[in-house]
This record gives C-alpha cells, structure tokens and sequence, in this order.
C-alpha cells in the first residue's frame, strides 16, 4: 500500500464516524429555561423582527448575519479532479468551512447547489442576500465562474469573492512583493511568464498590474501557446492579455523572463528553461498534486532560484488561507458592500510586510519550533501563524474605509486591539 493509499484510508475515516462530515451548528445563547425560551422565540424574538422589518441593517445587531459567510459551489470544477457534481463537492465547502471558523472566527453555511445554467444560479444566490454577511464562491467551472462573480457582485450589496481567483491572486502577490524585494528588482521592471489562462491565472495577472507590473512585461501561456494578439482560439478574459509579440512556445517566452508563474498542468518546463531564465529568477510552480516543475528539480536547475509550490511540503507555499479568512473578517466588521482591488492590494501587502516581521518565540513554537526568517525559503507567513488575520483583516478594513465601499468607520487602531484578543494576541 502506497501513501497515497494510506492518506486515501485516513482521510475517509476522518470524515466518517459516528459525526460524519466535518461541520456542526451550535447555540450562541442560552435555552436552558422557560426564561430563554420565551426571549429565543416566542414571544420575545418578536422584538428584533419589528426592529429589522423597520431597519434592515439591524439584522446585523440581532443575529448572526454580520459573521456568517455562505461557501457557495455548484461543484463543476472540484479541486483539481474536475466536474464531481454539487453532492461530491460537500466535502470541500465544509472544509473550507472549517477553515473560515479556525482562522477567522467565522461562521459558515456550505451551499451546494444543483444548477450548471450561470443565469439560474445567479438567481439563486443573489436571493439569499438576506441570509448572509458575505459570499464566498468555489470550485466553479471557467468561464462561467467569471460571469457568475460579476452578475452576484453587480446585484449583491454584500461582498461577492471567488476564492479560486483572488485568493490565490492576494497570496501569490505577496510571494512576488517579497522575492522581488529580496533580490533587488522592481515590479516595473520584472517580466513574468505565465503557464494558465483560466481563472486563478487571471486574477494573478490582475493583482501583478496592481502592484506594478507592466502588462506589456506579461507573457502568457496555454495549452496552444502564446497568447498572442490576434491568436485563434481566444477567449474574453484572456483577450486583454494577448501582446503583439514573435515568441509562440512557453520555451521561448521564459528566456530571460525574472519570474515564472504556473496555474496549468505538471511537468511543462523543464530544468534547461529554468536556467534560460533571467538572474535570481522566480520561479512559483502551482499546479496540484504535480507542479510544473518538481521543487527538487527547479533548485537544483541553478542556485540562484527561488522557488514556491501550492504543496504544503515545500517552502513557500501558495496558501488560500493565508488570505480569504482574514479578508473577510475585515470585509464583514466594516460592513463592506463588495471586496475591490483596493482591498485585495491592501491584503498582498500586508501579507508580504508580516513575512518580513520577526516570528515571536511563542509563535515559533505553536509553529514547530522551526526557524522563520525572511529570505528565499520563508517569503509567506505560514498559514497557523495567528497573526496573519489580524495584519490581513485590519489592512483590509482601512483599505474599505478608505475606498468608500464601507458600512461601518472603525477606528483601525482600536480595531486592531480587538483582533488582538479575539485572537488571543494581546
């Protein structure tokens, strides 16, 4: 029996049992007397309906809507094994539930719904406004993921964020913020090539502009090659991103190239287009369980590489949960109607200035005890590292605050404190 066998036997342990399934509802208040009877229904719970029926942002004062996001899936682009239907995708919105609840104190409802129309499962969603504080999108097909995102966000005034994109976006930024720093380049200057043209690789390359980088410094990649301009097949998302260029293969573009991107297949470059890469390259291989490049392989190409994965066995991981949590705790204490840029920037900035911050030596040791020093093998935070929703949350309620977009003007100093004890930092 192989690993992965015996990970395959653990895992459907872990998620069976006696409680099968990994998520549960508990009471907040208490219903241990005919007194909390009487004031958790009726007839006492008629007094927040009449306060919302005349002002329905006091749904946030009287229940639990303000911290309880929705993980929303219509289960057609399941992880990395394809279009499992909505039922197959319960495990992984539960988990992602779990994940919102550990790392950020929220609260879950996983919403796994049988509808592959866009149109349809627009409406259905935007129905649910009333419900939730947030809407969190996962593991839904390209394109469709793309109009879906935009439809909610048009008609929500709640935020609506596709963790598949911009989460991988926000964590991803910050690795480059980080390594381009480290070796003394600039972002104006970098060019970067890009194996992927969906979804996440998209917003990657939007964050990348973000924070400064060129789009004329971009080169992107799919299975036909080279976006180019005029290329047949091209689809809308990708059309912004085609250049005027001579190159056509990946081998090609990454001549020279300060930093490679992955969000493909595994096994497309090889250690020869690593070495034509330009000094001190970067070099962020993503694609899961295979990379593009085997870690090993990359450092061993040349010494001067820098090199990150979407594996967890490996340093510089690309985490989602290094950003989605603490980006919606910030997005829902400050009531944001939406998540923007600006608060998406706000979160791969504070991401990169945490990894550069020393690690205390009680967080070391929750942590493992290992040694966590800003340099080619530690440009992230790591993911159980409880600060990381504070710097994340707090940096993005100031950029909401700052951006118009929020319900609530918190103090951010005083805000910060009080993520400090929520999450036990003070």
């Amino acid at each position: 029996m192989n690993h992965d066998d015996i990970l395959f036997r653990r895992a459907l342990a872990y998620h069976g049992g006696r409680s099968p399934g990994k998520v549960a509802v508990n009471s907040s208040k208490p219903l241990a007397s005919s007194e909390d009877l009487s004031l958790a229904y009726t007839p006492g719970v008629a007094a927040p309906v009449l306060e919302i029926k005349e002002d329905a942002s006091k749904s946030y004062d009287y229940t639990t809507r303000g911290n309880l996001v929705a993980v929303v899936s219509n289960g057609t682009a399941v992880l990395g094994l394809g279009n499992c239907g909505p039922t197959a995708s319960k495990p992984v919105m539960e988990g992602k539930g779990q994940l919102f609840k550990r790392f950020a104190d929220i609260n879950v409802f996983d919403l796994e719904i049988d509808c592959a129309d866009p149109e349809r499962f627009v409406d259905i969603v935007r129905s649910l406004e009333p419900t939730f504080g947030g809407i969190n999108l996962e593991d839904i097909s390209s394109p469709d993921c793309f109009y879906i995102e935009r439809r909610l966000q048009e008609a929500m005034h709640i935020p609506v964020f596709h963790d598949d994109q911009h989460g991988t976006a926000v964590v991803l930024g910050a690795a480059f913020i980080n390594a381009m720093r480290l070796v003394g380049k600039s972002a104006e200057g970098a060019k970067v090539v890009f194996s992927g043209a969906g979804a996440a690789a998209t917003a990657c390359m939007e964050m990348l502009l973000n924070i400064g980088v060129r789009l004329e410094n971009i080169t992107v990649c799919d299975e036909y090659g080279v976006l180019y301009a005029g290329r047949v097949p091209l689809l809308p998302h990708q059309r912004k991103f085609a250049r005027t260029t001579s190159l056509r293969r990946l081998e090609e573009a990454m001549q020279g190239a300060d930093c490679f991107i992955g969000l493909s297949v595994g096994n497309v470059v090889t250690a020869d287009m690593v070495r034509s890469m330009a000094a001190n390259p970067l070099v962020m291989a993503m694609a899961n369980p295979y990379p593009e490049i085997a870690y090993a392989d990359a450092k061993a190409a040349r010494p001067d590489v820098i090199v990150g994965t979407g594996r967890s066995d490996y340093p510089n991981q690309i985490n989602n949960v290094l950003g989605f949590p603490g980006i919606f705790r910030g997005a829902l204490d400050v009531r944001a109607s939406c998540i923007n840029e600006a608060m998406k920037t706000a979160a791969s900035y504070a991401l990169s200035a945490l990894a550069r911050e020393a690690v205390p030596e009680d967080i070391k040791d929750r942590l493992g005890g290992s040694e966590l020093v800003f340099g080619r093998d530690y440009l992230l935070p790591k993911a159980a590292d409880p600060r990381v929703p504070l710097w994340v949350a707090s940096a993005v309620a100031e950029a909401a605050i700052q951006s118009g977009v929020a319900g609530l003007h918190l103090d951010i100093g005083e805000y910060r404190n009080s993520l400090k004890e929520r999450f036990a930092l003070a």
